[in-house]
């Protein structure tokens, strides 16, 4: 079975006893050992079992292993959230002193851990133009501990050579690469093929699918994740089994719900282009995106996400937000239900103007997570709110 729906899908935790078809929760904050001998031995990891919940439990284990199938990564983690994700993957590595080299373009609240919180630890952090090459070489300093990047970035689905940036690290061995793959997914792209170390997903958002539980995940190359296992076991950031149980049914359609999403956001994209109210419309498989050759080198298709600059700044972007009828508000994204979100207000409303600006997000900027719904009832949405507040 080669195809990642296939795998997927019989990627299970083992059977019990009675034999379930389907995986039951198992809700148990622990469990219990054969004898103290079996104790001992699994607490001195001479011997493999489940300890604590914390540390790992069959519904989050199944979890981590169909990430791991998906991404052909070696092992993972699974965390209560998406930034507990992104956080882990930098705190379990860096120490006073470390620098951290990052693309500019990404989401707001890892801009904030960059600038407002690893100052306190003594990290520092360069950012870099993601496309330009010779930025990377000159940001790399003796210290630097981590190369992060996304891509497609939030909002602006700016786009990061995956081949290029893996066969760059292979000159700086001991540096860390590790990407948030969250907007492709391990479906559209695999990071890991090219080289990274990490692949981080907020899984709350498409892994999930349908805007109901928070979750994320780490995968890469063990010898990192049992670094990163110290980190999580005394710390405690750890996924829930019920969040794990629901996430990981959801995998199973993964494949399914991205083609959708796909093909309504690229109908969206196509729709908006030419359209006299919109100034600016960006999707990676739109052939306008200056990426666009990128994208289908290093993509299966553009996502589902569309980012759409409305005429007349943020009072018209506001008034055309309020118009949408099916289309709801919110700052989510990855549901199965279309989500229009204004970043300048919400997701990056901490950064500067000039911050914004650097990055593409202008006042009438709009986010479109695409959903599942008809494609024309989509696009009839967007239009009718256009009309209305010309």
């Amino acid at each position: 079975m080669n195809k990642d729906q296939s795998k997927i899908i019989r990627e299970q935790a083992p059977r019990s006893a009675t034999r379930e078809h389907s995986v039951p929760l198992y809700l148990t904050s622990s469990f219990i050992f054969d004898s103290a001998e079996q104790g001992r031995a699994v607490f001195a990891e001479e011997e493999e079992g489940m300890v604590y919940s914390r540390y790992a439990n069959p519904n989050t284990s199944e979890f981590i292993n169909k990430v791991c199938t998906l991404e052909n990564a070696e092992a993972g983690l699974a965390f209560s959230s998406g930034m507990a994700a992104v956080f882990a993957s930098f705190a379990a590595f860096i120490e006073n002193g470390d620098h951290i080299v990052s693309s500019r373009a990404i989401f707001g609240s890892t801009h904030q851990l960059f600038t407002q919180l690893f100052p306190k630890w003594g990290v520092t952090t360069s950012y870099v133009d993601a496309v330009n090459p010779d930025e990377w070489e000159k940001a790399i300093q003796p210290n630097t501990k981590i190369i992060f990047l996304e891509s497609p970035s939030n909002p602006g689905l700016e786009l990061v050579d995956l081949e290029w940036l893996g066969k760059f690290k292979e000159k700086y061995p001991a540096i860390i690469l590790s990407i948030d793959n969250c907007f492709a997914t391990p479906y559209l792209q695999k990071p890991l093929d090219y080289g990274f170390d990490l692949s981080i997903h907020s899984a709350t958002k498409y892994m999930d699918g349908q805007g109901r539980v928070l979750g994320g995940v780490v995968v890469g190359k063990e010898e990192l994740i049992k670094k990163m296992m110290f980190f999580i076991r005394h710390t405690g950031p750890a996924m829930s089994p019920f969040n794990a149980w629901i996430i990981s049914k959801s995998l199973d359609t993964l494949a399914l719900r991205m083609d959708r999403h796909c093909s309504n956001a690229l109908a969206l994209a196509e729709a908006l282009e030419n359209h006299s109210e919109i100034e600016d419309v960006k999707y990676p498989f739109l052939p306008s995106h200056p990426q666009y050759a990128l994208a289908k080198k290093q993509m299966k298709a553009g996502g589902g996400i569309v980012t759409f600059e409305v005429k007349g700044g943020k009072e018209r972007a506001f008034r055309f937000l309020d118009e949408l009828n099916m289309i709801l508000y919110t700052s989510n994204l990855g549901d199965s239900r279309s989500i229009a979100t204004h970043p300048a207000t919400t997701t990056h409303a901490k950064l500067t103007e000039e911050e914004r600006n650097h990055l593409g997000i202008k006042p009438g900027s709009v986010r479109l997570s695409v959903g599942l719904e008809d494609k024309e009832d989509i696009i009839g949405d967007i239009l009718q709110a256009l009309e209305k507040t010309k």
